[in-house]
């Protein structure tokens, strides 16, 4: 789901960098159209060379079809100048693979943007919901980068990322890194399953709603 700051963090960046889309080869990792898309933006004003969508289901600026954890075995290391990924990585299992992969398929001083979500925002399964991001996180996270730009969203509990690949970059491990799963209310470096209480809640409360519209 594409937050309105989301949108408006994006166009601060279009608006005092264009040339940084500009002739560039972009991709959006996780890019189905949800209340929103920063597509239409970077396409319209900052003339991309070529603008790839993918996402784990079809849909509008879905180009192809192809999960976050197989960017390197589909396109190759070094194929893109900017990777893009917006409310996308609160969803995903293996947090550390699929933020492997964007910073490999990234050229060396290319740039990455990505939003995600912090404690204390709702559970929102699509389809499922296992972390929460903090701008500590990032900062360990993206030791290996060049961190441009990392802040909270002013609106909504969650974080803008931006971050360049240096010239020498050196993979940073994350195995020693915990977030914080909300699946199970605490932080983790393992990943946890979605427990039987907590889909039993949701399926109560999905009851509820539909008990509600009867």
């Amino acid at each position: 789901m594409c937050h309105i700051s989301v949108i408006e963090w994006f166009i601060e960046e279009v608006a005092a960098n264009p040339e940084q889309f500009k002739n560039k080869r972009i991709l959006e990792v996780g890019s189905r159209y949800v209340n929103g898309s920063v597509r239409p933006l970077i396409e319209k004003f900052c003339s991309p060379k070529e603008y790839i969508g993918i996402d784990i289901e079809e849909g509008k600026y879905v180009d192809i079809v192809l999960p976050a954890e197989r960017l390197i075995e589909y396109f190759g290391e070094q194929s893109f100048e900017v990777v893009i990924s917006t409310e996308l990585l609160e969803h995903v299992r293996d947090w550390r693979l699929v933020i492997n992969n964007m910073k490999d398929v990234l050229k060396p001083n290319g740039l990455i943007f990505i939003s995600t979500r912090s404690y204390g925002f709702p559970y929102h399964g699509y389809p499922h919901d296992y972390w929460r991001y903090e701008i500590e996180d990032m900062k360990k996270i993206f030791s290996d980068f060049n961190i441009l730009r990392l802040q909270k969203d002013q609106f909504v509990n969650g974080l803008f990322l931006k971050a360049q690949k240096p010239e020498n970059y050196q993979k940073k491990d994350l195995n020693n890194i915990a977030l914080y799963s909300i699946a199970i209310g605490k932080r983790t470096l393992t990943t946890p399953n979605i427990s039987l209480r907590r889909k039993l809640l949701l399926a109560l409360r999905k009851y509820r709603i539909i008990k509600q519209v009867i």
